[in-house]
């Protein structure tokens, strides 16, 4: 009986391992020059879709009015229930994408690549070329993302930030200027490494010399969060979108720049190897970070010399030659504005170019971009970034 068992237990062993590595394989996504192809098993569905940045665009009307968008489209079913759509001529970028079976938003299982948004996490896929071949891992020369606690008793409690030192950082006792990176509404520290692709972008850009190697602090700017909701959840009280847009309190972000100032600045140039002074530090931001930055810059002008603005300027109940005197009284080394003409936030934009305008100071526009999305803030950053510390 024990014979028996024992070779029982043998061939149930023998074919449970044959099938494993005999399972059927799905390559997804599949990049092939411009085209991608996403594949997704799902033999007993009866509706799949895909949506994506790299889709094509159509035009949707609703009762708000008609927009521009990407999908969702029906996938085809193949043999074996694998569902399958090509897009082709895509464009090369950085997109991301999810699959609807029977209604219900999926990732891809075959596609370990993902990116959170706040709360959605989706799959990423990137199309080589000249527009995102510095979003790709660099070839050697990486530098390190540390995910840092760090005291903050602004909050009472600790909080979490990211930190990117530059390939070599350590091997000397060479000291770096520091790039304080602030994220939009809806993200957190996180967003600029995952959705912005940072790290890549400063490791691609720092090898080819074409930026001078800086140390990324990138905070969880949310008055309501100590770290990324993945993480741990928001604090109690109201959220950035429950608050008066005109109020300091807004624009302070609550205890966000106090924190900035009083702990995030002290800790990082008491712990990093790091050059103190305002010509060696710039702030820069997207959106709500962009908010915070002009906050910041105009009650703390001797603290940055290098500003960076991007999908946002001032709102309509800010005094904007009260917020920017302070600044061109102080002096600074550049002041760079990002913002595309079809951005949401152009108009916050021209009353902020009006204003630099008006008070004679000198500063970079850059309009070469799109909407309020991360196809225009991943650009922002590789044209910005060569500029700092110069």
């Amino acid at each position: 009986m024990k014979k028996y068992l024992l070779l029982f237990l043998s061939l149930t062993f023998s074919l449970g391992v044959h099938a494993q590595f005999n399972a059927l394989r799905v390559v997804s996504p599949e990049v092939n020059g411009n085209s991608v192809t996403i594949r997704f098993r799902a033999p007993k569905a009866i509706k799949v879709e895909l949506s994506g940045g790299f889709l094509p665009i159509r035009e949707v009307t609703t009762e708000r009015g008609t927009f521009a968008m990407s999908g969702p489209v029906e996938m085809t079913e193949g043999e074996n229930g694998i569902w399958e759509y090509t897009a082709e001529n895509v464009a090369p970028d950085f997109y991301t994408y999810t699959i609807s079976v029977d209604g219900v938003r999926m990732l891809d299982p075959n596609n370990l690549q993902t990116v959170r948004d706040g709360q959605n996490v989706s799959n990423m896929v990137i199309v080589p070329g000249e527009k995102s071949e510095l979003y790709l891992e660099a070839k050697e020369k990486k530098g390190t993302l540390s995910k840092v606690w760090y005291p903050s008793p602004a909050y009472g409690s600790e909080r979490r930030m990211y930190v990117y030192t530059p390939y070599g950082y350590g091997e000397s006792n060479k000291k770096y200027p520091v790039l304080y990176l602030q994220h939009g509404g809806g993200g957190d520290e996180d967003a600029w490494t995952s959705l912005g692709r940072a790290c890549q972008i400063m490791d691609n850009l720092i090898a080819r010399g074409k930026a001078v190697p800086m140390i990324i602090v990138m905070p969880n700017a949310n008055p309501n969060q100590l770290a990324s909701p993945d993480i741990m959840a928001p604090l109690p009280g109201a959220t950035v979108m429950q608050q008066d847009m005109e109020s300091d309190e807004f624009h302070s972000g609550g205890n966000y720049v106090k924190d900035l100032v009083e702990n995030i600045i002290p800790y990082v140039e008491s712990r990093y190897n790091v050059i103190k002074n305002k010509n060696s530090r710039a702030l820069a931001g997207l959106s709500m970070g962009g908010i915070y930055t002009l906050y910041t810059t105009a009650r703390y002008p001797n603290l940055f010399g290098y500003i960076g603005v991007l999908s946002m300027g001032f709102t309509p109940g800010r005094d904007v030659k009260a917020e920017l005197t302070p600044v061109k009284n102080a002096g600074y080394k550049l002041y760079w504005v990002g913002c595309g003409e079809t951005d949401m936030a152009y108009a916050n934009t021209e009353r902020l170019l009006k204003g630099l305008d008006d008070m004679g100071m000198e500063y970079i526009n850059f309009n070469k971009v799109g909407g309020h999305n991360w196809d225009t803030w991943r650009v922002c950053l590789k044209e910005m970034a060569p500029l700092l510390f110069k």
